[in-house]
C-alpha cells in the first residue's frame, strides 16, 4: 500500500485502485452516523468546537475477501450538510475518496498530514482484522486540508502489520532560479 498524494488523485477509490495495482479485489464494509456531536479530540484536530456536528464513518477494508484496514472518518457536518456528499458512501460520489468528493462541492483539498504509530492491536481491532489480540499494527491518524488549511476530514486508521506494507511516496520540488 503506498501512500501518496498522488494515489488521491487517480480519481475513484484510492483502496481500491491499490489494490488493483497489486492483482487484487478492494472492497469495503461501512456504516454512517450523521450529526454525530465530536468528541474533544477530533474536534480539536478539526478545528471546530467539541460537540459540533460531524458525520461519522466506520471502514473494514478488505483485500480478496480478507480484512486488511480499518478506519473511523469524520467530517465537519457544516462543511458538507446540504449537498449531494453529506454521507461519503451515498449519492453520486458514493465510495470517493475526500480529495474528489470536496471537489464536486469547491473544497480544493491540498494536502494531508499523516502520523504513523506502532502499536499493539486492542480486542476489537484484533476481532475485526481477524489477527491476535496484542498483534503488531500501525495506526495512522491522518488529517486532510484545503488549500485555506481548514481541515476537512481526519480519520484513525489501523492497519495490521502482517497484512500490508506501508509505503510514503514523498514529492520533492525543485527551488525555481
Amino acid at each position: 500500500m503506498v501512500r501518496s498524494l498522488s494515489r488521491e488523485r487517480r480519481g475513484g477509490s484510492p483502496f481500491r485502485a491499490d489494490m488493483a495495482a497489486i492483482g487484487r479485489s478492494g472492497m469495503w464494509e461501512h456504516h454512517t452516523e450523521a450529526k454525530v456531536p465530536a468528541p474533544a479530540e477530533i474536534a480539536e484536530r478539526l478545528g471546530i468546537a467539541e460537540g459540533d456536528l460531524c458525520v461519522r464513518t466506520t471502514y473494514e477494508f478488505l483485500s480478496n475477501g480478507t480484512p486488511v484496514m480499518l478506519s473511523t472518518s469524520w467530517e465537519p457536518y457544516s462543511l458538507t450538510s446540504g449537498t449531494i456528499v453529506v454521507l461519503p458512501e451515498g449519492g453520486p460520489l458514493a465510495g470517493r475518496g475526500v480529495v474528489e468528493r470536496m471537489a464536486e462541492i469547491g473544497i480544493v483539498v491540498s494536502h494531508a498530514v499523516e502520523q504513523p504509530e506502532p502499536r499493539q492491536a486492542d480486542a476489537e481491532e484484533a476481532n475485526l482484522l481477524g489477527i491476535q489480540r496484542g498483534a503488531l499494527v500501525t495506526a495512522i491518524q491522518r488529517t486532510y486540508y484545503s488549500d485555506d488549511g481548514q481541515p476537512v476530514e481526519t480519520a484513525d486508521i489501523v492497519i495490521p502489520s502482517s497484512r500490508c506494507e506501508i509505503v510514503y511516496e514523498v514529492p520533492i520540488s525543485r527551488p525555481t532560479d
